[in-house]
């Protein structure tokens, strides 16, 4: 045998240990994200088809009935005469209003920073880091007294406006601008006599179609889900988005709060479809968007 068939024989050798133990970790990673991230998921699927005392004594994965997620139904859609379907159209327009102000102003700012050379662009840049990096708990209280300043606490404004402000937006705008969009393009169009706003409008917005989608979905997203500040600007119950409404159906399930009415049918089916109504309207944003998403992360990945 050559020195070679030899050394390659011990490189087998050693290399089906290593490849057996790289499948074992691989196995072991997949056995943890299927018991904490698809269990609890299944769970709640589930939850809805059982009764509250199915919950207890039934096995967790067991699917009940048909006629129990009906019931559930039933019973979540008319605690508070509907206040469910209130909390779901509060969410559409607070996410919505400020989605298009995010729109309006994040995409002209993000270019406007890449693109254009002004007195402070790298201040401004540097607050949008300073501030897109900051937890957004701690701007808070400055945005509530800020709001009560203007006597906008209880009002539909006092959500949108906050919403409204994505330095992320911003900054991914920037990134994309800065790097991707062909300056030659540009060029050509001020030789060509284009204003500013009309390479901004005509040129660069239509180029820039994945990113703003991108932008867009994230900021929707991220409204949707956001409960900190409309729990605290919003004192009434018919102004609450979807997701200050669930603490409150939370508040009203015995299993919870023992000191909750019985008479209000609130159990835990049917606050599992509770969650699953308040997130499907996020999911079926992801599913018609996935094509601009991925494109969306992967502009100016590439360069021809």
């Amino acid at each position: 045998m050559t020195n070679t068939a030899i050394a390659s024989s011990a490189t087998g050798r050693r290399g089906a240990p290593s490849r057996a133990v790289s499948l074992l970790i691989i196995c072991v990673l997949l056995a943890v994200l299927l018991v904490f991230f698809i269990l609890p998921v299944v769970w709640l699927l589930l939850a809805p088809s059982k009764t509250a005392d199915q919950m207890v004594h039934d096995s967790p994965l067991s699917f009940g009935s048909f006629g129990q997620i009906a019931t559930a139904w039933k019973h979540l859609f008319s605690f508070q005469n509907g206040a469910l379907l209130v909390w779901l159209r509060n969410s559409a327009v607070y996410s919505g209003g400020s989605l298009l102000l995010t729109l309006l102003t994040s995409i002209p700012a993000g270019y406007g920073l890449a693109l254009t050379k002004f007195r402070g662009r790298k201040t401004l840049l540097a607050i949008t880091l300073v501030t897109m990096i900051m937890p957004s708990a701690t701007l808070v209280l400055p945005i509530f007294l800020e709001l009560n300043q203007f006597h906008l606490i209880g009002t539909a404004w006092s959500v949108i406006l906050p919403f409204s402000f994505y330095p992320f937006g911003v900054y991914l705008v920037y990134i994309y601008f800065a790097t991707s969009l062909p300056k030659e393009i540009l060029q050509a169009a001020r030789i060509d006599g284009c204003s500013q706003w009309q390479i901004f409008t005509r040129i660069a917005l239509p180029l820039a179609k994945p990113v703003v989608g991108l932008v867009a979905f994230f900021s929707f997203v991220g409204n949707w889900n956001n409960f900190f500040l409309p729990y605290l600007v919003l004192p009434n119950s018919d102004e609450f988005p979807v997701q200050v409404g669930l603490n409150q159906l939370l508040s009203s399930t015995p299993s919870f709060n023992p000191v909750a009415g019985a008479g209000l049918n609130i159990t835990i089916p049917e606050l599992a479809l509770a969650i699953i109504v308040a997130i499907l309207p996020v999911l079926v944003l992801f599913l018609f968007s996935q094509r601009t998403l991925v494109s969306g992360m992967l502009a100016g990945s590439t360069k021809e």
